[in-house]
């Protein structure tokens, strides 16, 4: 074969996942269960051959696959809480009253995510333009909520996990920031053509209810899950380095934060159920992606790492990143918006995108997220090739 069958069970999941998009759950427990059955059967698991060598795979992947099930399950129940605050309501207040509404907005969420995650912004983006647009939200608007998150998270190393493992790597924050160069490009593509397909499928609200109340105790609820989730982000990885390679720190600390707020106000657990069902089937891509026999990468250049994004948005970028550290010799600006951005370009490529998928089902169709975000893959090139042409490719230290 000219190349493994793990990549086929994998492209046949993925291509299951675009069809049956309403069946995503059961299309990626079959690729999975077929992955480890041809392994366990016939080569062999990453980790070695039979039980012990599944063991030891998932000894590492665990983590990863932990945080983010807390993580999602614990962003919507977050969300939860800032929809019953009444804020999403007084948006159309501070937001202009015509098109350009949903691009301050994408804003907002973009500046938000380089602070808060890229899920959190994402995810109370999505919140507060159902609010906006009365319930309808195209799809190019979702997808460009879920870009101007990813961008924003891009050049942070406190907005991505794929940054955060950059930065624990050795590479220099300031490197990373690079990327914003090209989040920036990204985000007016997206933000303009984003914004007006959401202002011909639904104008945003121009007045807020009359007898609107904050419910301050709910909204310091998500500022204190937010600020304990940024602390835990920051604390481990500069004084306790290593500890988030053993437990999934970030989701643990966003759930301590939600059972200690629950004792002011009661979170709408039923979100949570609803969640989780989301969660579980990112957890089970990445967990197939993470058996693919995929030892190295490329020879890293420019060429190498825009292909890098285009695969991102169907293989998950978690494991992509940390190859790419391991191989050394990458620019890290441009490499960041790569890995980050490109997930963007599909409703499952990232972590974000399944968040809002769980609030907003009908993104869940593949077939209309490429057609009605058709802008996002123009937002990727035309944002990379910005970044090569001012910084050109500069190979950076870190990794290895």
């Amino acid at each position: 074969m000219p190349f493994p069958i793990e990549f086929v069970i994998f492209a046949v999941t993925l291509a299951g996942v675009g069809i049956f998009h309403r069946r995503a759950l059961a299309v990626t427990s079959a690729g999975l269960v077929a992955t480890l059955a041809y392994e366990g059967l016939v080569t062999a698991f990453p980790g070695g051959e039979g039980l012990a060598g599944l063991a030891s795979h998932f000894s590492h992947e665990w983590v990863i696959l932990a945080n983010l099930f807390l993580l999602l399950t614990g962003f919507e129940t977050l969300s939860s809480h800032f929809e019953k605050s009444g804020l999403p309501d007084f948006a159309p207040r501070i937001l202009p009253d015509n098109w350009t509404a949903g691009w301050v907005l994408l804003g907002i969420i973009f500046l938000a995510s380089a602070v808060i995650d890229n899920i959190a912004a994402a995810v109370i983006g999505a919140v507060v333009a159902r609010h906006v647009f009365q319930g309808r939200v195209s799809i190019a608007y979702l997808a460009a909520i879920v870009g101007c998150a990813n961008a924003g998270g891009a050049g942070s190393v406190i907005g991505d996990t794929t940054t955060t493992m950059m930065w624990l790597a050795g590479v220099s924050p300031l490197h990373v920031m690079g990327a914003f160069l090209g989040a920036g490009v990204a985000f007016a593509i997206m933000g303009y053509f984003g914004s007006r397909a959401q202002a011909r499928f639904s104008p945003p609200l121009l007045h807020c209810p009359p007898d609107l109340k904050i419910h301050w105790t709910r909204l310091a609820i998500v500022a204190f899950v937010l600020v304990s989730l940024v602390t835990a982000n920051v604390v481990v990885n500069s004084v306790f380095a290593g500890v988030e390679e053993t437990a999934p720190v970030l989701g643990l600390a966003m759930w301590a934060a939600l059972l200690v707020a629950a004792f002011l106000r009661r979170p709408d657990w039923s979100a949570t159920r609803h969640a989780a069902k989301g969660a579980v089937f990112l957890v089970m891509l990445v967990a197939t992606a993470s058996l693919m026999p995929l030892a190295s990468l490329p020879e890293p250049t420019w060429v190498t790492t825009l292909g890098l994004g285009f695969l991102s948005a169907v293989f998950d970028n978690i494991p992509l990143t940390a190859l790419a550290l391991q191989q050394g010799g990458y620019d890290w600006s441009i490499t960041a918006f790569a890995v980050g951005f490109g997930g963007t370009m599909t409703w499952f490529g990232s972590s974000a995108g399944v968040a809002v998928s769980n609030l907003f089902p009908e993104a869940r169709s593949l077939v209309q997220w490429v057609r009605q975000a058709w802008f996002v893959p123009v937002a990727y090139v035309a944002g990379f090739f910005a970044m090569l042409g001012v910084f050109g490719w500069v190979v950076q230290p870190g990794g290895g």
